[in-house]
């Protein structure tokens, strides 16, 4: 029975074991498996923990701020960028709707929007959408910001969940630059548009792309109408070298820009002078980019300079050249191979002139001038040059291959042009002329242009001395029998540097301090020394050399002004009524004044009474425009002439010097006492400057300053000497 019980009994036991055994595996294995389980789970954190880092690194660095969202809006997470930019705290919003984050954002138009509108994303945006809204900060005085909102929707996780990821950049520098760009580039177009001058941008091929309304106004058509032309094709074609010369400079950096007077043509094919002016704008890496040109209608300006060149070689009363011009044209002539043959001078001097004018006005004797210039333009039908010296005095230059035969034609066309009467207002009066004519003869030529003048001048002196109206040839037995030979003298000496100007000092009767000069004119003659005035400009004149002498010393006064520049005193210089009235002398003189960079005040005239009494409207004129341009006019020898209250009243006179005639008789004689207090008091009246010359001694220099004249010269303060 015991038997029987023992077999169950250990089979149960068995049973037991192996299950027990089998459990034991499973717990192993189960144990195994969940500590490879928790190794992996370490990993896994230790890798995530590792993103974290690298994703908050990231974000220190980027100027982009991320925010993360659920689909339904809810903040997941938020950068410290982000919050930096929208000036919140990661605590505040996350777990939080988008739409309730505390900011204030505003669109383009200054309206607020819902954060949400902006932040968030709605199942009918595209895939990624892009806001740029401005961001007001909390409390006064922070400047708002402009920030780009960046937003896409995240693939799906392991549990189908999606998520918006949204960017956020602080952009206000950026736009700021694009705002001040945008408006530098309204505001040169709105000044180029609106420029009184014509401006274009103009590719480097030269071609317009840009251009306003002066600039079209100016070539005659419409701003778009000059889109595309190349700046040469609107240029007459022989300025066109001179660009391309210039914009090649540019372009190979030899300057950065250049100016250039041309000619422009117009829609109506009218020719305009123009300044053109172009500038190379270069590329951020320094490469040509464009050019900026800017175009100024030079015609009224170009007009001018050329009406000042033609008055600073033409007489203004005839139209004819001037002494200048003549001499510059003879001169040009005969340095050409032949000139023997083919150049020959014509003086012509009309007889009886200084009767018509004191009979019948100088407006008379300017219309007989102006109808013997016309005579004289018809008689060389072009075959030479014309010129007025002054006064009545004419010259011809005939250039012709067979110039003998040449002058003597136009001598004849002369006299028949003059034959008939000239009508001057109701009366015709009758005017003719006396022609000397020297030939250039191979002695004359190599002298020069002043000697063959002078032969010609010769002749027509020999045609006065034998009955006038006729016409005589210069031969050597001339010399002697006129007085040519002195008036070659003067030529030679007016060329050659004989002609000298020494200075009287000019002092403040108050402290003899010296204030300035007066320029006096001498001749260093070769042979008989050292010549007064007196000696020889009785001859002037007669030479027709006036005005020459006086261009002359005007000249030599205006660069020793130059020299002496640091000392601010004035020099006086005497001219005549025959030296005015032509502008020639007044030209001269105010370019003498700019051209040594001389103030006109620095320089003084001295006119005699004696030489305005017969002075005309012309005089009278040139003596204004050089009291306009700063001159001062002084009327000299004043109380000896005619009428000096007429003087002072109708011309621009600023002062007056006293004739030393009434100095001499102060202070013993009364008359001269009793006339120098009263001129003295008339010009003071008239607020002029006075000064009195011929002043001795001391008791007339302080008879004079206590009767009102602040300056004085003479002896008694030192005589003329030279500049040195």
């Amino acid at each position: 029975m015991s038997s029987g019980l023992v077999g169950p009994y250990s089979v149960v036991t068995t049973v037991i074991a192996v299950v027990a055994v089998a459990a034991l595996g499973t717990v192993l294995v189960l144990l195994r498996r969940e500590r490879v389980q928790a190794r992996r789970n370490v990993d896994l954190v230790r890798v995530a923990r590792q993103l974290h880092k690298r994703y908050d690194a990231l974000q220190l660095v980027t100027s982009e701020g991320v925010v993360v969202q659920s689909r339904d809006g809810t903040v997941l997470d938020l950068s410290e960028r982000a919050a930096q930019i929208l000036g919140v705290t990661r605590e505040s919003v996350v777990g939080a709707p988008v739409g309730r984050m505390p900011v204030v954002l505003l669109d383009d138009r200054g309206l607020a929007v819902n954060p949400g509108l902006v932040l968030g994303r709605h199942d009918t945006d595209p895939e990624e959408r892009t806001t740029v809204v401005t961001l007001v900060p909390p409390g006064p005085g922070v400047r708002p910001s402009v920030v780009q909102v960046t937003s896409r929707v995240m693939p799906p996780d392991e549990d189908g969940e999606t998520s918006v990821l949204t960017t956020v950049v602080d952009i206000t520098a950026r736009h700021d630059v694009e705002v001040a760009l945008s408006r530098s580039e309204t505001q040169f177009k709105v000044a180029m548009e609106n420029a009184p001058i014509g401006m274009a941008l103009v590719d480097l091929q030269w071609r317009i792309s840009e251009a306003n309304v002066a600039l079209a106004e100016l070539l005659g058509t419409h701003a778009s109408a000059l889109r595309g032309y190349r700046i040469d094709e609107l240029s007459a074609p022989e300025d066109r070298a001179a660009q391309r010369m210039e914009m090649d400079k540019l372009l190979g950096g030899g300057q950065q820009r250049f100016s250039l007077e041309m000619r422009c043509r117009r829609a109506d094919d009218q020719l305009v002078w123009v300044v053109l002016d172009a500038a190379l704008v270069r590329a951020g890496d320094g490469a040509p980019d464009h050019f900026v040109v800017q175009v100024r209608d030079a015609t009224e300006s170009k007009m001018q300079a050329e009406m000042l060149t033609h008055r600073a070689m033409h007489d203004p009363l005839t139209g004819l050249a001037n002494r200048t011009l003549l001499q510059e044209v003879l001169q040009t002539a005969l340095a050409q191979p032949g000139a023997v043959d083919r150049i020959a001078v014509l003086a012509c001097d009309l007889d009886g002139f200084k009767g018509i004018n004191d009979r019948y006005g100088h407006a008379a004797g300017d219309d007989i001038l102006v109808h013997v210039a016309g005579v004289l333009r018809a008689a060389s039908a072009g075959s030479g040059t014309v010129a007025r010296l002054g006064g009545d005095e004419f010259v011809v230059v005939v250039q012709d291959v067979h110039a003998a035969k040449a002058v003597f034609e136009v001598a004849n066309e002369i006299h028949s042009g003059l034959a008939e009467p000239v009508r001057v207002g109701r009366r015709r009066l009758g005017v003719a002329a006396s022609v000397g004519i020297a030939l250039a003869e191979p002695h004359l030529v190599e002298a020069g242009a002043p000697t063959l003048l002078a032969a010609a001048d010769a002749a027509l002196y020999r045609a006065k001395q034998s009955g006038r109206g006729r016409t005589e040839v210069y031969d050597t037995s001339m010399e002697l029998a006129a007085p040519s030979n002195v008036h070659r003298e003067l030529l030679h000496a007016i060329t050659t540097g004989e002609i000298v100007v020494h200075y009287q000092p000019i002092v403040d009767l108050s402290d003899s301090r010296v204030v300035g000069y007066e320029a006096l004119v001498r001749w260093q003659h070769p042979h008989r020394g050292l010549l007064l005035p007196g000696a020889f400009l009785p001859q002037v004149q007669e030479a027709g050399v006036s005005v020459m002498l006086g261009q002359l010393v005007a000249s030599r006064v205006v660069e020793f002004l130059a020299t002496n520049a640091h000392d601010g005193r004035w020099v006086s210089v005497n001219v005549s009524a025959d030296q005015l009235g032509d502008s020639e002398l007044a030209t001269r003189l105010l370019q003498d004044l700019s051209r040594h960079r001389v103030t006109a005040g620095r320089l003084v005239l001295e006119l005699t009474e004696s030489s305005l009494v017969a002075s005309g409207t012309r005089i009278r004129h040139e003596l204004t425009q050089l009291s306009a341009a700063g001159v001062p006019i002084l009327l000299d020898d004043f109380g000896t002439g005619v009428s000096p209250l007429s003087y002072l009243r109708d011309l621009p006179v600023a002062g007056v010097k006293l004739d030393m005639s009434f100095t001499s008789g102060i202070p013993h004689d009364p008359t001269a006492g009793k006339v120098v207090r009263a001129l003295g008091a008339l010009a003071r009246e008239l607020a002029m400057v006075t000064i009195a010359e011929g002043i001795e001694n001391e008791e007339q220099a302080d008879f004079l300053r206590r009767n009102g004249w602040r300056y004085g010269q003479g002896w008694l303060y030192g005589g003329a000497l030279p500049m040195e």
